[in-house]
């Protein structure tokens, strides 16, 4: 047989391997139902746990108050301040909370409802694990050496402390989203108590923001108060040396300045107007003198100026009349020609007004050279008398230096003085205003309802972790799933022909468990039915004859598909030796090999049966009797074969049993590889058609592994859901002589009822029910 080791499993058109997709929800589904029973558990222990919870748990109130951190209310009692930041409100915000959770506001609610004489409150009802953690301090105090008790006083203060710390335990403190707004919270098994203790904190808060504004003005007034008197005093003796320096130096003027400082101040001024003078008159002198240098002609047309400077009337009558005369003048020529004797007058009269404009711009240049002359002697005259009093002004300068910082200092304590008096009165007005920045918008009403435990919660948050458990553990189960539960597992992980599931019998007992008890021996010839053991329902001559009993069970349908699969690949073989193997002991190989060889049989064929687990004989157990003589008898050659089998009435199966004596024998894989071996199947195969030989498992011992050049195909066994996968792995990989003579895979033992949930949607497994009209099972029926 060419057949390969572990050949891949073929794809056919239109199917998809498993790892082609991300998540499979057919398999998820599968999984979860197949785990069903887990997650179920898991779903009803959790219920149960938070219903004992719920039952066990002491109820608890919850009562809350909402106070408003807001800025405006004190808007009357401060000055408009600017804008806060979203970073100031948070730091403002948060400063609140931790307020509102210190110790000393615990400390002023204690005193103020008088809570450290509740017994809710200092000595609260404790759970089970508190209560044994209080037995054994209580056991541990009676052994070790106690200290004296306290005195009253300081058991009062402790009870103080504790009630304090127990109020710091149950009250929740947080803000309300982004707003200015404190949700504050009291939890206590008593809801009026957590009304009252809700209520009474927003009562402290708010008194203790008075307080500590009332209080931090009163320290800034008495702070401020010494700071005036000391900085009046100052301010005093700063402007006493301020004036006392003036007067020592000579430094006093009738406005308070130096007198040669305002002796230059004042010359400055007039030279400043003397140098304006200066440069308007030599600007006039200028423009006239360029006006007369150019000559009669050109001062008639230059002759024009401006009020301002002087009274030119008769140089603007004269500059009429020229102008007039020209104008007469052009006129005559125009008509009459220049020859003309009245155009000659004219001219002549023109020229005699020309010269008159002439002298008299000649007579204001002179006037005005006298007046620039009269301003540059003022400018200069002011400028010596500057250069004599700022000599004397250098000399005051060296006196004015001590006395600008005498004054600086005596300016500085003044307006010190002036700042702190303001802050004074200010701080003394806020003492008059009792306004909070805060108020109650919520006030704390009682309870009607338990605030915990939530029953609903409880039970919904228990149904969720039972289902996250349960998941997990369905998880961890299917994690763990290492063994073979469809066909599909088989051609996978195995890459063998798989051949059928034989379901699990009802009653069967495991091959290796103890022997029956002894009975009166039985022919040689025939083989005998002995009753069954006590307590089972099925004796083990029955299990030899399953598929023989129900023909049309699939019991029997599973080993029809084996004995195909056999006659197709070992066709050619005139007699044919098939070995049934299995990895494990207990898997069942011996009734398959045991039936397998009935149902042959039954069909007319010379079937022998050879039981070859030489070590642990489980097909020689079913039989009613044990046999005096077997296997190891004949191939030690002390009887013949014939003497040692047995015939099944019924299937007309010939059975070579092993005693239960021959068990003990040490070197058992070299028997049955022997030449007695070899020379009985040789002898026997003109008899039979079929040899099946029930073989030792693969994995405790090498029995098999030394029959196998004697046979012609392998059945191989492996218990559903039982035997791992690796294990049957590693076998076929270490045996190949055996993996490649394997004809199929067959699942034993299966639970045909819960097949269908480990097949893939489509599978034939999961149409089991359709095609269950078609078998028809026998007295020995399969469970499902």
């Amino acid at each position: 047989m060419d057949q390969v080791n572990f050949r891949p499993r073929t794809i056919f058109p239109g199917e998809t391997r498993d790892n082609d997709t991300f998540i499979d929800l057919d398999k998820l589904w599968a999984a979860a139902v197949r785990r069903s029973g887990v997650i179920a558990v898991c779903l009803v222990a959790t219920i149960a746990l938070a219903g004992l919870y719920l039952v066990t748990a002491q109820p608890i109130y919850t009562a809350m108050t909402q106070i408003l951190i807001d800025e405006n209310l004190s808007r009357y009692a401060e000055d408009d301040k600017d804008s806060q930041t979203a970073q100031q409100i948070d730091n403002r915000m948060s400063s609140a909370v931790e307020i509102l959770k210190s110790k000393a506001l615990a400390l002023r609610v204690v005193d103020k409802a008088r809570l450290d004489q509740n017994e809710m409150i200092v000595n609260p009802p404790r759970s089970p694990v508190d209560l044994a953690k209080g037995v054994v301090r209580s056991v541990v105090s009676l052994v070790t050496p106690g200290s004296p008790p306290p005195s009253e006083e300081l058991a009062r203060m402790g009870r103080r402390e504790k009630a304090a710390a127990m109020l710091q335990q149950s009250l929740t403190v947080e803000r309300t989203g982004r707003s200015s707004v404190i949700a504050l919270s009291f939890r206590s098994p008593d809801p009026q108590l957590s009304a009252s203790v809700a209520r009474t904190y927003a009562d402290s808060y708010l008194t203790d923001q008075l307080n500590a504004n009332f209080d931090a003005s009163e320290r800034a007034s008495l702070w401020l108060q010494e700071r005036l008197n000391d900085l009046n005093t100052r301010s005093q003796q700063a402007s006493l040396a301020v004036e006392q320096y003036k007067v020592e130096h000579n430094l006093v003027s009738p406005r308070g300045e130096l007198l040669s400082a305002q002796q230059l101040s004042d010359l400055n001024s007039q030279l400043i107007v003397a140098q304006a003078d200066a440069a308007t008159a030599s600007a006039r002198y200028n423009q006239y003198k360029a006006i007369v240098d150019k000559g009669a002609d050109a001062a008639v047309q230059n002759a024009v100026v401006s009020a301002r400077d002087t009274d030119n009337t008769v140089i603007q009558d004269l500059r009429k009349r020229y102008i007039a005369i020209n104008d007469r003048e052009q006129g005559i020529i125009q008509q009459f020609g220049a020859d003309h004797p009245q155009a000659i007058a004219l001219k002549g009269e023109k020229n005699d007004v020309a010269q008159q404009i002439y002298r008299e711009l000649q007579q204001l240049t002179g006037s005005f050279r006298n007046e620039f002359e009269v301003a540059s002697s003022r400018e200069k005259s002011l400028r010596d008398s500057i250069e004599r009093v700022a000599g004397r002004d250098s000399q005051a300068n060296v006196s004015m230096v001590q006395l600008r910082e005498l004054e600086q200092r005596a300016t500085a304590l003044k307006a010190l003085y002036e700042s702190y008096l303001g802050r004074f009165e200010e701080a003394t007005q806020r003492q008059s205003f009792p306004i909070a920045k805060a108020r109650v918008i919520s006030d704390a009403g009682v309870p009607t309802a338990p605030s915990s435990p939530r029953k609903t919660l409880a039970m919904a948050l228990s149904v969720v972790l039972g289902l996250m458990i349960g998941g997990a553990v369905a998880t961890l189960l299917e994690f763990r799933e290492r063994f073979f539960r469809t066909g599909e597992d088989v051609q996978e992980k195995l890459g063998m022909r798989f051949l059928g599931y034989l379901p699990k019998i009802s009653g069967a007992l495991a091959e290796d468990g103890p022997p029956p008890p002894a009975a009166t021996p039985a022919p040689v010839a025939e083989a005998e039915t002995a009753s069954p053991p006590p307590g089972n329902p099925i004796s083990f001559r029955r299990l030899m004859r399953v598929a023989v009993e129900a023909p049309r069970s699939q019991f029997a349908e599973t080993l029809r598909n084996a004995k195909l699969a056999c006659d197709i690949m070992l066709q050619e073989r005139k007699c044919r030796v098939i070995g049934v193997v299995s990895c494990l002991p207990g898997e069942g190989k011996s009734m398959v090999a045991a039936n397998f060889a009935g149902l042959i049989a039954s069909t007319g064929v010379r079937t022998l049966v050879i039981d070859a687990d030489l070590r642990n004989p489980g097909l020689s157990r079913m039989l009613g009797s044990e046999p005096e003589i077997g296997l190891v008898e004949v191939l030690l050659q002390k009887t013949s074969w014939t003497n040692a089998a047995r015939v099944d009435r019924r299937s007309r199966l010939t059975i070579l049993p092993m005693t239960m004596r021959s068990r003990n024998l040490a070197h058992t894989s070299e028997l049955l590889a022997s030449s007695s071996m070899s020379q009985f199947l040789e002898s026997i195969k003109e008899t039979f058609d079929v040899i099946v030989v029930d073989l030792a498992p693969l994995i405790p011992v090498i029995d098999a592994k030394a029959f196998e050049p004697y046979v012609d195909g392998f059945i191989f066994v492996t218990e559903w859901g039982v035997t791992p996968a690796k294990a049957v792995q590693s076998v076929l990989r270490s045996e190949p002589q055996i993996a490649s003579k394997t004809v199929g895979v067959i699942l034993n033992k299966t639970e045909m009822s819960d097949l269908h949930k480990y097949a893939d949607p489509g599978a034939p497994e999961r149409l089991r029910s359709s095609y269950l009209s078609y078998y028809k099972e026998g007295s020995a029926s399969a469970s499902r």
